[in-house]
């Protein structure tokens, strides 16, 4: 199987040299039972890759149980994974199975290893060495045959070093270090993801396939993604939902980022961006253009409302009483202002524009 068929079979997108060399990484591996440490940055598809591992081992014909760690009560994580033995502790009513029996002969996946309390990391540390174990409140041995592959989008050597993590257990799980890089160190990738999740949503709603723009495209491509693939995945869905034109434009996903304008008291601050200078002057154009735009549409509106009004009034208006674009706006603002008494947020409204607009026309026309 080629590294391109891989991808297509097991739903890995991108093209990037990262993600092609991950990949061959990860079809080598899958084929053993050697454990997997699987790390990133949050949204960045641990859990995609972690599938793919299992699916293309032997074990691929029964279960891969997915545990997230940092979802479940420190109280009950332990009875989650070994399960438990009637009347063990207050509530326990009857047996229960526990993660590992049920993924027996298939995979335990353990998202957000970090989070797993230092006692329950001992009792895993004994499985991966023994491949047995014993239930809360049982006094006999359970044998179990699980392949572990586990994530974490913590540095686990610094947890080690804190006295979070349990260093004999770290160097266990690292036998094989997976590392899935985030959106921003692979933005080849995004456009092709972009779309895919177009696509995916189209046909899973039943819709005509949206278009995008060019211009839209290379907002999403020099956008940075904190929230990596789960951030560009919703912000697609999103726009889709809330569009009416089937054309996916600049505008459409203006007020989707993250880092929006209207922040605009915290733009002068500086913020380690985890990216170099360029693509942070390059995101920085990228919003000026839209901010632009959206002044330029604004006055639009506010010419075109003042137009109709004028040609509504007189149908045969001599062309003499034509006057200027910019005196129609001065005139505009200045009522606005007089009519809120100075209040520059409510002119703002009462003109449809944003307060950030108001000020720049005021300093132009000396108001």
């Amino acid at each position: 199987m080629t590294v391109e068929q891989f991808q297509k079979t097991y739903g890995i997108v991108g093209k990037s040299k990262e993600i092609r060399d991950l990949v061959d990484i990860t079809m080598q591996v899958a084929l053993s039972d050697i454990s997997v440490l699987i790390y990133g940055e949050s949204g960045v598809g641990k859990e995609v890759f972690a599938q793919a591992i299992h699916n293309h081992s032997k074990r691929a014909n029964n279960k891969m149980v997915n545990v997230n760690c940092g979802a479940i009560p420190e109280g009950i994580l332990e009875s989650e994974l070994f399960g438990h033995k009637k009347g063990a502790f207050t509530g326990a009513v009857e047996s229960r199975k526990g993660y590992f029996e049920i993924a027996d002969g298939g995979t335990l996946f353990l998202d957000e290893i970090a989070e797993m309390p230092l006692t329950t990391q001992v009792k895993l540390l004994r499985v991966l060495e023994t491949k047995e174990f014993m239930r809360i409140g049982s006094e006999t041995v359970t044998k179990v045959d699980v392949r572990i592959i586990a994530a974490t989008n913590k540095d686990l050597q610094k947890e080690v070093d804190a006295k979070r993590f349990r260093e004999d257990l770290y160097f266990r799980l690292k036998a094989v270090t997976l590392y899935v890089p985030p959106l921003r160190k692979r933005k080849e990738d995004i456009s092709e993801l972009t779309d895919s999740f177009i696509d995916n949503y189209a046909k899973a709603n039943d819709i005509p396939t949206p278009r995008i723009t060019n211009e839209a495209r290379e907002i999403l491509v020099n956008y940075s993604w904190p929230g990596n693939i789960r951030e560009l995945k919703n912000t697609i869905e999103t726009a889709i939902a809330l569009n009416r034109t089937g054309i996916l434009d600049v505008e459409s996903f203006y007020f989707l980022l993250q880092n929006k304008s209207d922040a605009s008291s915290n733009r002068n601050l500086p913020v380690f961006l985890h990216r170099s200078p360029e693509d942070a002057d390059r995101e920085i154009i990228y919003r000026a253009l839209i901010e632009i735009k959206r002044d330029l549409m604004e006055l639009k509106q506010i010419v075109m409302k003042n137009y109709q009004e004028i040609h509504n009034s007189n149908d045969n208006i001599d062309i003499h009483e034509v006057v200027p674009i910019e005196t129609v706006e001065k005139d505009a603002i200045k009522n606005a202002l007089n009519y809120a008494k100075g209040n520059k947020k409510h002119a703002a409204r009462l003109l449809g524009i944003s307060e950030r607009t108001l000020y720049r026309k005021m300093q132009e026309y000396d108001l």
